[in-house]
């Protein structure tokens, strides 16, 4: 077995593992990773996309990729093939991630390497992590049945006004997002949420890229102050199966948080998706994050899997 470095290969060469990832997603997370797994193979034939494969015969059968970001490597993805053995396949992850992590450790000007590896359970890859200065968060990752709930959220009270989502509030959303997670420990997790550039960056990607699934306009809203008309709330959904939708963003400022606007924002985009015949609604939440979860446990939601994010600043 060897681990070489993923720009040697063609989108041919790792089509054949991406489709057993695929199916594994689906699986797992009822994600439809087609669209993200396409993307990749662009990247490929373009020998643009950095990262480590494990080949063994000549075939791929495990891979790794990492992008830059400025000053910050993001690891993108982890998948080996499972080939019966799981002590194997273990063996090859952490040999995958050392590679991946010493590479963008080493890299001139990145000061912060990130990490979420949504189909791993929580340890199950933490040593290379672990053993080089990386910090971990346990995330939960959480499914809600809509015909088994009906909406049961209490009326917004009347200075406020829930509308939906809009790209002229691109700007007064990433300062929302600024302010929501200053000091907030999700901002240790994803640095783009500490300034107004990282957070317009990050809503460019949800919206405009399939990282996260395909954009749902019609399931995302805002909450205005009425009498200020100041954005104080939002929520941010996309589509990752036909019949399933993904919370990727949802945030009130600070010191409207004890107005039942979260609970208003989940029941509006529940009743959007019901609405056009969708199944299930996910969403990842930081297990430090008791008020959070306790919420979503409240409304319907149930634990399906717990994950890591790792965090390393240099």
């Amino acid at each position: 077995m060897e681990i070489l470095d993923l720009r040697h290969f063609s989108s041919a060469d790792l089509r054949p593992l991406l489709e057993d990832e695929i199916a594994m997603w689906a699986r797992l997370l009822s994600w439809d990773y087609a669209t993200s797994a396409e993307m990749i193979l662009r990247y490929m034939d373009a020998k643009i996309l950095p990262g480590y494969a494990a080949i063994e015969r000549g075939s791929i059968f495990g891979y790794s990729f990492f992008v830059y970001e400025q000053n910050k490597g993001v690891i993108g993805d982890l998948y080996v093939r499972d080939g019966g053995r799981s002590s194997d396949r273990h063996e090859i992850e952490e040999r995958l991630l050392t590679h991946v992590i010493e590479t963008l450790q080493q890299s001139p000007g990145i000061h912060r390497v990130e990490a979420q590896l949504l189909t791993h359970t929580t340890g199950e890859v933490s040593r290379p992590f672990l053993q080089q200065g990386f910090s971990r968060h346990p995330r939960v990752f959480m499914n809600f049945e809509i015909g088994r709930h009906r909406p049961t959220a209490p009326p917004l009270p009347p200075q406020f006004e829930i509308r939906p989502w809009s790209e002229q509030e691109y700007q007064s959303a990433a300062a929302l997002i600024t302010a929501a997670y200053r000091g907030h420990v999700d901002s240790e997790i994803n640095d783009q949420y500490r300034t107004l550039t990282g957070s317009l960056r990050f809503l460019n990607n949800i919206v405009r890229f399939p990282g996260c699934g395909t954009f749902d306009p019609r399931g995302s809203f805002v909450v205005l102050e009425r009498r200020t008309r100041t954005l104080i709330g939002l929520i941010l959904c996309s589509q990752v199966r036909p019949d399933v939708g993904h919370i990727t963003q949802v945030c009130v400022l600070p010191e409207y948080r004890s107005a039942g606007l979260g609970e208003a924002m989940l029941a509006a985009s529940t009743k959007s998706l019901r609405d056009r015949g969708f199944r299930f609604i996910s969403l990842t939440v930081t297990e430090a994050n008791d008020r959070a979860i306790a919420l979503y446990k409240r409304i319907g939601f149930e634990s399906a899997r717990v994950f890591d994010a790792f965090v390393w600043e240099g």
